[in-house]
């Protein structure tokens, strides 16, 4: 199958793309890094406010409570989302008779789904 390039009718040469793409320079830096880190960013509102973050955070989530409640409620989502991902833990404790029957009850479920006897 043969391709035709399309001709721009004033020039008459070949239609040349000038829209998308790589271009060579463009883009971030190799090496380069950022410029404000989380860390540095919460040691600065530490240093200007003379309060860890945390503290700052909790007495405007208390303000947001007395006088905002859609405000009050954007705090809860924040903590909450905050807070659920910090505690999401799962914990299995098993003794050793219990780990022999799960074990003994998953191969019989394999050997099942396998046709195996």
């Amino acid at each position: 199958m043969e391709t035709k390039s399309k001709i721009n009718a004033r020039t008459g040469k070949p239609k040349v793309s000038s829209r998308g793409g790589a271009r060579p320079g463009a883009g971030r830096p190799k090496g380069s890094v950022d410029k404000v880190t989380i860390n540095s960013l919460l040691t600065a509102i530490d240093t200007a406010s003379g309060r860890p973050y945390v503290e700052l955070l909790a007495a405007d989530f208390a303000q947001a409570r007395a006088t905002d409640v859609h405000l009050a409620q954007k705090y809860h989502h924040l903590i909450l989302n905050k807070v659920s991902a910090t505690l999401a833990q799962v914990e299995v404790s098993s003794t050793a008779d219990e780990v022999e029957q799960k074990k003994a009850a998953f191969a019989e479920a394999i050997a099942t789904i396998a046709g195996i006897k």
